[in-house]
């Protein structure tokens, strides 16, 4: 039987061919060019892929978003008995802003799962708590920061003031980063790239404990997805800051609009794969380019297997 990680090389290329078209706009100022660069590139590689695919969350309505937009069909088998249906979660370029003034950690990111396996969201908010193993069943979006904070400070095996966490650097986060630094924890403050902060929080080797706060739904999925392969402690909580989204939410998730997300039901299968490609340099190297040549470095978990490879591919420049 086909699987979603039959299709990972396609995934790869994907991202891969994202980053390389979001890296010539490094450092020229302008994230929004760099973010249509990788839109278009990775959907120009969505349409070859032999699968009936869908955005089950990523760029946005269709109405503001020209490509990889909420529903949009993928693939080359669009209506084909038999094809194997996956549904994808996406940012072609995470940290936009990042690009613009080359700055570390963007990356072009993307999950896929099985139909009906992946949140099936507007472009929102989500509220989110992301940590090594040791934390799952200990912490939660539930409880108060003062308890995530005892209670992972004691998974750990580690004081208060032995704990960094880290928070995205924005004024909604202001009483966040209040309360853990009253509490004296160490909260480096990242202004973007909480998928990467995630990742950080999930390795054990890592110096980074906890991801805390509020930061785009598509990431949360896609994170999800990542930290389900590791093992390691996701939740999520959808955030409207407007009456559409508000209103989209309600119809595509009715009273699920105020759910509390674990992990496992954001990304609901373990026929699932994580892929990001190296944009500007940081847990991922960035695009690399020689005389002849170009470079893309790129991360994959299977989550299936838990396997996790970092992988480097040429292409011809």
């Amino acid at each position: 039987m086909a699987k979603t990680s039959d299709l990972t090389s396609h995934f790869v290329k994907a991202t891969e061919l994202a980053a390389i078209a979001a890296a010539k706009w490094r450092g020229r100022g302008d994230g929004k060019l760099a973010d249509g660069a990788a839109v278009e590139a990775m959907r120009s590689v969505f349409d070859t892929v032999p699968f009936d695919g869908r955005v089950a969350i990523g760029e946005g309505e269709r109405d503001d978003a020209p490509m990889l937009w909420i529903g949009e069909p993928l693939g080359s088998l669009q209506g084909v008995a038999g094809a194997l249906q996956v549904d994808i979660a996406v940012d072609p370029l995470e940290c936009t802003n990042h690009v613009a003034k080359d700055l570390p950690n963007a990356i072009a990111v993307l999950a896929a799962a099985p139909r009906g396996s992946l949140l099936h969201a507007p472009d929102c908010y989500m509220d989110k708590l992301a940590g090594p193993a040791e934390v799952a069943g200990e912490i939660s979006l539930e409880a108060d920061v003062a308890y995530n904070v005892e209670a992972a400070a004691a998974a750990l095996d580690k004081q208060i003031s032995d704990l960094k966490i880290v928070v995205m650097d924005r004024d909604r986060h202001l009483e966040l980063i209040k309360q853990l630094r009253d509490m004296d924890v160490s909260v480096p403050l990242i202004g973007d790239g909480d998928v990467s902060a995630a990742l950080d929080a999930a390795n054990p080797n890592s110096d980074v404990d906890l991801l805390m706060g509020i930061g785009a739904a598509p990431e949360g999925v896609i994170t999800a997805t990542a930290l389900r392969g590791l093992g390691a402690h996701f939740e999520g909580r959808l955030v409207t800051t407007n009456e559409n989204h508000e209103r989209r939410a309600r119809e595509m998730l009715g009273d699920d609009v105020d759910k509390l997300w674990a992990r496992d039901d954001l990304c609901a299968s373990s026929d699932a794969i994580f892929v990001a490609s190296g944009v500007c340099s940081g847990y991922l190297p960035g695009v690399e380019y020689l005389s002849e040549s170009v470079f893309v470095h790129s991360e994959v978990i299977d989550v299936a297997t838990g396997i996790r490879q970092f992988i480097s591919t040429e292409y011809p420049q």
